[in-house]
């Protein structure tokens, strides 16, 4: 049987579970038609932020002007740059004022490697878009897609039948500052894949649904 590809719709992303939702990304597929070129990558890692509970999220405790998009209806893009120099890439999820969204933190790149490689300045293979900042350089995106809807034509993700992968659970990357919310379990990833942005950081029960 032929894999048959199916674009995620608005019901996906409008569940009350960011954590969750992080989690059923994990062996889905990130697309984008930009300038012509099309381009796609099996989602490798993912990071959940809950606003309510989560002291990393960056819309705990207020809305600022940088955060508002995070507040908006579920399946749009929250892209935002960090330390100047790399865009991250992010969905959006749960009813409007939640705030709940998912980093996108490593892809393998699958179709418009060559494309990639151009937007990337190398070709590092499989490890290409090993990190969020290089997933969103590799797929083309910007501040001009932060709050596009991901379920038009330009950006969007898609799952693929008979896929099935092995996820591991961890702790999330570079947010000590959030003390105890740094050890929560909510980074996703398939396990011991080669794209992975981050090697294990320890042990754990995957109790985090």
């Amino acid at each position: 049987m032929n894999d048959k590809y199916v674009k995620l719709e608005k019901s996906f992303y409008n569940r009350p579970n960011v954590v969750e939702i992080a989690r059923d990304l994990v062996g889905k597929y990130l697309c984008s038609q930009i300038n012509g070129e099309f381009t796609s990558g099996r989602i490798i890692e993912t990071e959940a932020y809950d606003r309510r509970l989560d002291r990393a999220s960056h819309a705990f405790g207020r809305q600022t002007d940088r955060t508002k998009m995070m507040y908006e209806k579920a399946g749009r893009a929250y892209v935002y740059l960090c330390y100047g120099i790399h865009q991250m890439f992010n969905v959006v999820t749960n009813e409007v004022g939640f705030a709940d969204a998912i980093l996108i933190r490593a892809i393998e790149p699958i179709v418009g490697r060559t494309a990639m490689i151009r937007r990337l300045g190398k070709d590092a293979g499989v490890r290409a878009a090993s990190g969020p900042g290089l997933t969103a350089k590799a797929m083309g995106f910007s501040n001009f897609h932060n709050g596009i809807d991901l379920t038009g034509d330009e950006v969007w993700i898609e799952s693929a039948s008979n896929h099935t992968v092995e996820i591991t659970a961890d702790r999330r990357v570079g947010i000590d500052y959030a003390g105890e919310d740094a050890l929560l379990p909510w980074r996703f990833f398939i396990k011991d894949h080669p794209a992975l942005s981050k090697l294990a950081q320890k042990p754990f029960d995957d109790h985090s649904t």
